[in-house]
């Protein structure tokens, strides 16, 4: 589904953007899903295991950061993205074997939703090698003014920065970092059924949503098979014992089969430890660990 020239870009750049990856009546589905779950969250006073609230959420207005791990909370989420043209784009750049680690539907609501501070996905959980991406699909228009994702071009080959802060691991970068070339910043905006694409090494962030309308982007992060995690931050299936993580690694399995022989490559790893007072998502472990923010 890439051409020579796209998978060029990516590698050289660590992103991609790539447009109409699904149909439309993909499209109109996963819509009429996500609605529905955002209607569902009116009753909620506090976050759960599905819903992390936003400031200011009630029965009225329900305003969410995130619908966590939509992927096992309904069918067509895991549909979308092991039988579409999502699947294929994974193909072309992880090759025959790739696994899921994580999904989330970030709801950044209209009026100020939470942003997401400047980070490196691979400092959540690093790996044994470092062939892993994450990819964002646009469920509805992403504008300048709705906090679209941003990177900085190339920053997959430099180094990893501290994403620690007062001892503890905050999830963000500090902004004050040399390393941190906001110069360099490149905005992603798309339109409704496009697909951006980061490599986990990115630095990446998104702004507030300072829009009138809802920032619907439904994220994967995944990793070729042999790619093993050394320490997952938050990640749900380190907790299973060695039964389930292997019986949920059968229903991670995007394309292929797993893999039992990790490829160790020469990649910098610092643990995401000690964790924040509260790692329940990327939002509340920069909050609870005193990331210092680029965006105020």
């Amino acid at each position: 589904m890439l051409t020579n020239e796209q998978l060029r870009f990516y590698q050289d750049n660590g992103y991609l953007l790539v447009e109409d990856v699904i149909t439309n009546e993909q499209l109109k589905i996963l819509q009429e899903i996500t609605y529905e779950f955002i209607d569902k969250s009116r009753t909620l006073t506090e976050s759960n295991d599905v819903y992390d609230l936003d400031e200011g959420h009630c029965a009225e207005q329900p305003r969410l950061t995130r619908i966590k791990l939509p992927h096992k909370q309904h069918q067509y989420f895991d549909d979308i993205l092991k039988k579409s043209g999502v699947t294929e784009v994974l193909r072309d750049i992880l090759g025959a074997n790739a696994t899921l680690l994580t999904s989330k539907l970030n709801t950044k609501s209209p009026g100020g939703g939470a942003a997401v501070e400047w980070h490196q996905d691979w400092a959540f959980y690093p790996h044994t090698n470092d062939n892993l991406l994450a990819f964002g699909l646009m469920l509805e228009d992403v504008t300048i003014e709705n906090g679209p994702l941003q990177v900085i071009p190339g920053s997959h080959k430099g180094p990893i920065l501290s994403h620690h802060s007062n001892g503890v691991f905050c999830g963000a970068i500090n902004p004050d970092d040399p390393n941190f070339n906001r110069e360099r910043i490149t905005t992603l905006t798309g339109r409704a059924g496009s697909m951006t694409i980061h490599h986990a090494r990115t630095l990446h962030g998104s702004a507030p949503n300072e829009s009138n309308r809802p920032r619907l982007i439904l994220f994967y992060e995944i990793a070729r098979s042999d790619a093993w995690p050394i320490l997952g931050a938050s990640s749900y299936f380190h907790g299973l014992g060695q039964d389930g993580f292997w019986e949920d690694l059968q229903d991670r399995m995007i394309i292929g089969q797993p893999c039992t022989e990790p490829c160790v490559e020469n990649v910098p790893v610092r643990m995401p430890l000690p964790p924040a007072p509260n790692a329940s998502s990327i939002f509340q472990t920069q909050k609870s660990g005193g990331a210092k923010s680029v965006f105020t």
